[in-house]
Order: C-alpha cells, then structure tokens, then sequence
C-alpha cells in the first residue's frame, strides 16, 4: 500500500508513537507499505516551529534531515500538477497544508495517514490514525 503521512501523523510516528490506533502502527511498521511524506510537511513543521506553535528539540533545519535520513519514508516533492489540483479542490478545509497534502493524494492515488476529521469530506481514501 502506498500511503502518504501527514504532519501531525508523521510526528507522532517519531515522536509519540503511542499517540496512534493499533492499525497505523501496523501500517507504519510493514515494510511492504511504502511511505511517502511531502515537502510540504516540512514546510508547515518549519513555519508553525517559526511562531512557536511546534516545540521541537532541535530546530527544523537540523530535525527534518535527521528523521528523513531515517529513511523509512520516500519523499514526495511538491509538483505543478498537485499545486494546480488545488484550483478544483472544495473548501471544505482552509489549512494550505493539509489542501495540498489531499491534492497530493488525488493527483498520485494516495491513501492519507490521518488523524484530521477534515480529509473525510474529500475525494481521498484515507486510514484514521487515532
């Protein structure tokens, strides 16, 4: 299965495990799933470390590379495709990282890692991580 993690489910993965249903660490831990995680997580991890609305022990410019040198996940970058895909997204949810994460997962046939009530209401399967 491909699956694409977002933020807050990626953190979790790393930083607070039990934080996830039994079904999301099994997910995370067969090794026949690939995990992808977008840049834009790195970009909402930075910008919310920037205001102070993340705590981190290490700044994003250090933690980012040392949790993906990991390598558990394959990055998935940010195309022209996935931005355009947003034009015809509904607004059911405002966050611009949690839309681009959902036209990501549209635009490659995703399955999204979640534990956000919002990715319900798009055209996305999703796996509930709480």
């Amino acid at each position: 299965m491909k699956l694409l993690l977002d933020t807050q489910c990626w953190l979790w993965a790393v930083n607070s495990p039990e934080k996830l249903n039994t079904r999301a660490e099994r997910l995370l831990q067969d090794a026949g799933n690939e995990l992808c995680l977008s840049s834009v997580c790195a970009i909402e991890i930075s910008m919310k470390y920037s205001v102070g609305k993340l705590s981190l022990h290490i700044p994003p410019a250090e933690f980012v590379p040392a949790l993906l040198s990991l390598g558990y996940v394959t990055v998935l970058p940010i195309e022209v495709s996935h931005a355009v895909r947003l034009s015809s997204l509904p607004f059911h949810h405002r966050d611009p990282f949690d839309r681009l994460l959902i036209a990501q997962a549209q635009v490659e046939n995703l399955k999204v890692l979640t534990a956000d009530q919002q990715f319900e209401h798009y055209d996305i399967e999703i796996v509930r991580a709480d």
